[in-house]
């Protein structure tokens, strides 16, 4: 056969490019590629089967496409030459397009996706990936820098794509994690697999937009998805009230472990789901929630609900009330739900027609409660009714206590005793129930049967005593004990006086401690003395801090958050301290929180504050009233606080938004005396609380001092003013700014002098 010089020119290309990409003997259709460029010529050649290997190493900013047509039986294949050897860092991203492609082996890490999705499954609006897959990849902390600059990690489009034992985890920017989007007729009825991954650790975001997984918005939501999610694990789920937000119609959520998650599975939009098979174990943990139901033809079957301490829209189970003639972006009434052979065990809260206010006022109808075991081991009655529940049906119920719910039928007491399954489940002893509650041929996926086998499950805790402890005896060793500090470390400092004139940058989980309570005194030199960078938490113990020394400038500040905005959460605790004389200059504070700064819990535990001329607490940056704030517990217990000028604490949540949990206050057994008085104090209080949604102010004393002031604003606020004594000072004051659909206040034991 002739050829001509085009086609010779082409074989002899193609003969350069194979030897330069490392062909393997054994399987030609395997190509090694160790630059960006050899990846782009090996991806223009490849066919159905081929598999092109990324070389082991760092791949800096690297935007991957991988595009291309391969097909049922011989798929085109994108892997690591060695599973989790090949980290995307930087600016990188994957986007797949085209049909029946595979992804394996990548790790992306140490960096953040330019384009807003980590991993995408299309090209662009109109090039989409369908048949193909993404296995045995990870995304761990791969945030960008702009916390509040909306992103997703995983986007799905197309059609029967799967997305299988993976590891997600780390996400602490705004955004679902993950995200099944309907926005296209081509992306819909899609049939996509979620199963077998590891959704680890997501931390509280402080603001809406924190889901794990959502499928579908609101615009799209009564399109039918039919995707399936199944035998996943997702740990420590916290970004918000929603742990899986579905918004689209049939899809099945089944034999997927929520561990210690706060929210709940939410069937927020679309008809006809399903959820079954579920295993949620709460452990008692704050906010550990279940499911909450909306919409038509739902689902609810063989779910277990363990030890879950939600309230509200995040309990443990929740039936929605729903507006009528609905915009779709509301909540839609609940109509035919089913709700049958579940099992609550130890569950706080069930709550039924939540959320009933001036406007949902259609409450649930045609619905069915059957089948279904309620056992509070320690009696606690979990049912609330919050509106007409005559459109539901109670069929062959049991419960372990009575009930002040008014439910005229369906629901039996009893008493049997559990016992424990081969299957880590507890079900009822009494063998007359046994058609009651889940199935004891349920097996919980484990945590070891998801995600890649070569990824360790690590999820990272704030622990201020795993590392070392590191001697110092001068203020020089301190420096550079901080500075050199690796996570856990315990700094402990002899008996003597430490001068400091430099700001300590904490980069990591730090203590700093005294050998001996009350022994070591420092001396503020500079207006800064700790700064929180991010990924630094910090502890302090025993000390004695003396101001005196500090420079005399306004705006004085112990411990502050750096300026610039920060990714990772942190915590802050102040423990047997004695703080003194910060008042060289006005508005000289002890903490003061920066913005778009999130921590975990701040503490000030045991301590003594006095001659401050600003504020103890500063918790009041985010005052665009989007739902964001920027502490979620804050604990002060047991202190003394005596000629502060400025507030004890000012904490801030702006906003009507429902989706979040905190702040949550804790201020009990301190004394308060001489404070709070100053000209320049403008939160006019000792304790200044806009938006709070737990509020617990117990056995204080006040004497000739500021009052309490609490703003309620959102959600069903629960605060609790006992046994506290106001001498010389104004009562508290409740101030309720927007209209709200529930919310408790319980005052007594008070007494004002």
């Amino acid at each position: 056969m002739k050829m001509n010089n085009v086609s010779i020119l082409g074989l002899v290309w193609l003969v350069l490019l194979l030897n330069a990409l490392n062909v393997y003997a054994k399987q030609p259709n395997q190509l090694l590629v160790r630059t960006q460029q050899e990846y782009k010529q090996a991806l223009k050649l490849a066919q159905a089967g081929d598999r092109i290997v990324l070389a082991n190493g760092v791949w800096q900013d690297f935007e991957i496409l991988f595009k291309g047509q391969g097909s049922a039986q011989q798929p085109i294949e994108l892997t690591a030459q060695t599973q989790g050897k090949v980290i995307l860092s930087g600016q990188s991203n994957l986007r797949l397009a085209g049909e029946y492609l595979q992804v394996s082996g990548l790790v992306f890490k140490n960096g953040f996706s330019p384009t807003g999705e980590v991993i995408s499954f299309r090209q662009n609006a109109t090039t989409l990936a369908n048949h193909s897959r993404v296995t045995e990849t990870v995304i761990e902390h791969f945030n960008h820098p702009d916390k509040f600059l909306s992103d997703s990690w995983v986007l799905m489009y197309g059609r029967h794509n799967r997305f299988d034992h993976n590891h997600i985890e780390g996400k602490s920017t705004v955004g679902a994690t993950m995200v099944v989007r309907l926005n296209s007729e081509a992306s819909q009825q899609n049939h996509h697999q979620i199963d077998h991954n590891y959704f680890g650790p997501r931390p509280v975001l402080g603001a809406n937009g924190g889901e794990t997984l959502r499928i579908g918005t609101s615009q799209f939501s009564l399109s039918d998805s039919f995707t399936v999610v199944e035998n996943n694990y997702f740990e420590r789920c916290n970004g918000e009230v929603e742990i899986i937000s579905n918004k689209s119609g049939s899809n099945v959520y089944r034999n997927n472990v929520f561990f210690e998650s706060r929210g709940t599975l939410t069937l927020r939009h679309g008809n006809g789901n399903v959820v079954e098979g579920n295993i949620f174990l709460g452990n008692g943990v704050d906010h550990t929630g279940g499911i909450r139901v909306i919409n038509a033809n739902q689902i609810i079957r063989n779910n277990y609900l363990s030890g879950l301490t939600g309230t509200r829209f995040g309990a443990g189970f929740v039936v929605m009330n729903g507006v009528p003639n609905s915009k779709i972006n509301r909540y839609h009434q609940v109509k035919n739900a089913q709700v049958e052979n579940n099992t609550l065990l130890d569950v706080s809260n069930i709550n039924i027609a939540a959320g009933s206010d001036k406007e949902r006022t259609a409450t649930p109808v045609d619905s069915q409660f059957k089948a279904n075991i309620i056992i509070n081991r320690d009696k606690h009655d979990p049912i609330h009714l919050l509106d007409d529940v005559s459109g539901i049906t109670f069929v062959n119920n049991a419960i372990s206590q009575a009930t002040g719910a008014d439910i005229s039928s369906g629901l039996s007491i009893t008493n049997t005793p559990l016992e424990l399954a081969d299957n880590g489940l507890w079900y009822p002893a009494d063998k007359k129930l046994a058609a009651l509650g889940v199935s004891r041929l349920l097996q919980p996926i484990t945590k070891s049967q998801v995600g890649p086998a070569w990824y360790a499950k690590n999820a990272q805790v704030v622990d201020f005593a795993v590392g070392r402890k590191v001697m110092v005896n001068t203020a020089q060793q301190l420096v550079v004990a901080v500075a050199q500090a690796q996570p856990g470390d315990q700094i402990i400092l002899a008996d003597g006086t430490y001068n400091l004139d430099r700001v300590l940058s904490i980069n990591t989980v730090v203590s700093v401690q005294a050998a001996n309570v009350g022994k070591v005194t420092l001396y503020n030199m500079r207006s800064v003395l700790f700064e929180l960078q991010d990924g630094g938490s910090l502890k302090l113990q025993g000390l004695h801090i003396d101001g005196k020394n500090a420079p005399d400038s306004v705006g004085n500040v112990l411990i502050r958050n750096t300026a610039l905005p920060t990714l990772q959460n942190y915590t802050l605790e102040l423990d047997q301290l004695q703080v003194v004389n910060q008042n060289v200059n006005h508005s000289f504070h002890i903490f003061d929180a920066g913005y778009r700064s999130f921590a975990d819990v701040i503490s000030i535990t045991n301590s003594r504050f006095t001659n401050i001329t600003g504020d103890i607490l500063r918790l009041n940056k985010e005052q665009d009233d989007l739902g964001i704030y920027n502490v979620e517990y804050v604990i002060i217990k047991n202190n003394e606080f005596s000629h502060i000028e400025g507030a004890i604490a000012n904490v801030y949540r702006g906003g009507t938004d429902e989706s979040t949990f905190g702040p949550h206050v804790d201020f009990s057994y301190n004394k308060v005396t001489d404070s709070s008085m100053g000209k320049r104090n403008n939160a006019h209080a000792s304790l200044l609380l806009h938006g709070t949604q737990v509020n617990n102010i117990e056995a204080n004393q006040f004497s000739h001092s500021a009052p309490v002031i609490l703003e309620h604003t959102v959600g069903e606020p629960h605060t609790k003013l006992i046994n506290n004594l106001f001498e010389r000072t104004p009562e508290p004051t409740i101030k309720p700014l927007f209209p709200l659909s529930g919310g408790t206040v319980t005052m007594t034991g008070n007494k004002t002098l």
